[in-house]
């Protein structure tokens, strides 16, 4: 009977030390599922905080140019042509100019930038080349725009002589473009599964027959993505047709793709900066910046309403 209670002592003790020990843990584990809670709720906050900003200050500039400009803006004021040292009438000249550039630019860009990024997705992958060229790539896509407006002065208008005019802003803004355009595409291309293109190699078809069939269809809505972003971005810029293509002042359509045009941001930039009658100028101005703001962000509402319904489709 010693025996037996000795051993039955024995186990009920090491049973409350073992019940002791896993209260002990669970209480340590429930203390560190608080903390990760309360951190998660301070990440979320911060994330929300950092969206309100961004969200803040886009308002404060659209209210801001749309309180300057929504007086001036009419259909007249899009429809006509400026008058009176660009103190009265209208941007319809910038406004065309605009589009001639952004077609032009999306005309050179596009080929050649889905053709590199078939050739770099498809044809050469993982090797030490891709890596290379995506550095380069990278690094294209980070310099600043003005750099871009001298090379386009320094070769299309000076070396190939086009002089300023409509293919020289073209030209530069579709190399200006042309990182994003690759970037977007390849992104597109190696988002489309290997098993649609090991289905097709397994049919018959050989590489550029799946590429062409395949894989290029696949990837269409995210590279009109990148596309349409990169119109957004072509349309904005005032320093690469700074040197290239822009005019003060025309009196007459372009006549040809070596004809001077007058473009949106640069009838912007010299209503604020030359000109004998600073206020009606600046009032211009506003209408004309929200005019191009009103473009760009259709533009780029056009890219997200596309990307979110490929995915809805996907989905």
């Amino acid at each position: 009977m010693r025996r037996k209670i000795c051993v039955t002592g024995v186990f009920r003790k090491l049973f409350e030390r073992t019940f002791a020990r896993s209260a002990g843990n669970v209480s340590v584990s429930a203390g560190s599922y608080r903390n990760k809670q309360a951190a998660q709720k301070a990440g979320f906050f911060l994330l929300f905080c950092c969206i309100l900003a961004t969200l803040l200050f886009l308002g404060s500039i659209v209210y801001f140019i749309f309180a300057g400009g929504s007086k001036v803006v009419t259909w007249g004021f899009l429809t006509q042509w400026p008058r009176n040292a660009m103190t009265e009438g209208g941007i319809f000249p910038a406004l065309l100019g605009t589009f001639y550039l952004t077609l032009g630019a999306v005309t050179v860009a596009l080929p050649l930038g889905l053709a590199c990024a078939v050739y770099l997705c498809e044809y050469t992958p993982g090797s030490l080349a891709l890596n290379a060229i995506r550095i380069g790539i990278n690094n294209l896509a980070g310099v600043p725009s003005v750099v871009f407006g001298l090379f386009g002065l320094a070769v299309f208008v000076k070396f190939f002589g086009f002089g300023v005019s409509v293919l020289s802003g073209s030209l530069t803004l579709g190399i200006l473009i042309l990182p994003g355009i690759i970037s977007a595409s390849q992104e597109a291309l190696m988002a489309v599964p290997n098993s649609l293109r090991e289905a097709s190699f397994a049919l018959g078809a050989t590489r550029w027959q799946t590429i062409k069939k395949i894989v290029v269809p696949q990837a269409l809505p995210g590279i009109l993505t990148g596309v349409i972003l990169s119109i957004g971005r072509a349309a904005g810029e005032t320093a690469p047709i700074l040197f290239t293509a822009a005019a003060f002042y025309t009196r007459r359509y372009p006549q040809s793709p070596f004809s001077e045009v007058m473009a949106l941001p640069y009838h912007i930039y010299a209503l604020m900066t030359e000109g004998t009658h600073p206020r009606q100028q600046t009032v211009i101005a506003y209408g004309s910046a929200l005019v191009l703001l009103i473009l760009v962000l259709l533009i780029s509402g056009t890219a997200v309403f596309i990307r979110q319904r490929h995915r809805s489709y996907n989905g």
